[in-house]
């Protein structure tokens, strides 16, 4: 009789487990959410500019992230000049028309020093590589209107090159109209899905 207790006690429980242990998604809040990069101009100058169009996930386990996932339009590329808007999204650049994508996703995460990596793929003009992109993460917190919300923030420097982003020209000086080092800060919300 105990023994039938236990075993009907133990099954009662394992739903409300599962539902504990069940992974949460979170779509990322385009509205509290920037994606910009900064690089050398002249090698006096750091010209900075943002992408408009983009659209990711993440996924919480344990309040921790299992998987982030990210895709941003190329024609969305904003520096505040149109002329030279225009230009980056040629194939001097990012060749918006044949790949009008960029891509990120993440493969796992680790832990430095206390500090969280996550390691992904990162795919501009078709080109992929790995990246070690260290985060910070925040909350989840409850806004004003009862949404559940995380904050995710990263910093990391990559060489276009590595992407096949190669045009350029040197000055007299040697310095180059545009620099090969790029650095992206990733500033983002996240709002948990509804029924979860």
């Amino acid at each position: 009789m105990l023994r039938r207790l236990m075993l009907s006690l133990v099954a009662t429980s394992m739903p409300f487990a599962a539902m504990a242990n069940a992974a949460e998604n979170y779509k990322i809040d385009p509205a509290h959410t920037s994606l910009t990069f900064s690089v050398r101009h002249l090698g006096i100058n750091n010209v900075k500019g943002h992408f408009e169009d983009f659209a990711g996930s993440i996924v919480m386990d344990g309040g921790e992230i299992k998987e982030a996932t990210c895709t941003i339009q190329v024609k969305s590329i904003t520096t505040g000049v149109k002329r030279r808007d225009d230009h980056l999204r040629t194939p001097d650049f990012f060749d918006a028309a044949k790949f009008p994508v960029m891509t990120f996703k993440s493969k796992r995460v680790e832990k430095n020093e206390g500090q969280l990596v996550l390691i992904a793929d990162f795919t501009i003009r078709d080109v992929t590589k790995e990246i070690r992109l260290p985060i910070k993460l925040s909350g989840p917190v409850k806004d004003h209107q009862g949404a559940t919300r995380i904050g995710f923030e990263a910093k990391i420097t990559l060489n276009r090159k590595d992407y096949g982003i190669n045009f350029n020209a040197a000055l007299d000086t040697g310095a180059a109209v545009v620099g090969e080092e790029v650095a992206i800060e990733i500033n983002a919300e996240a709002l948990k899905e509804t029924g979860q």
